[in-house]
């Protein structure tokens, strides 16, 4: 009988473990697709809307890892470094002519 109650917390343990590690990557995979989609569709209606005033955000493998990790916020920082490098590069073209 005693091996019984020590077998089945063994097994309850064994199965607590085994979900720990598979549902934690799960949940973080979970995360970063939400995020990546969250902050597509937030770079697709920025480009939808810059594109009457000529501002485009491309989407390529730096971009998309960086809304993936990050977001909104992540996609909020592209849109902030991309009007601080054409700002800079304004600049820079005012300097030279």
């Amino acid at each position: 009988m005693e091996q019984n109650i020590i077998t089945y917390l063994a097994c309850i343990c064994f199965i607590f473990l085994v979900g720990r590690i598979f549902i934690v990557p799960i949940k973080t995979i979970l995360k970063l697709i939400l995020n990546s989609i969250l902050g597509g569709i937030l770079i697709y209606i920025i480009n939808l809307i810059g594109a009457s005033y000529g501002f485009h955000i491309g989407i390529n493998f730096v971009t998309t890892i960086c809304i993936g990790i990050l977001g909104v916020p992540g996609a909020i920082l592209l849109i902030v470094l991309k009007l601080l490098i054409r700002l800079k590069l304004d600049f820079f073209y005012k300097c030279i002519i």
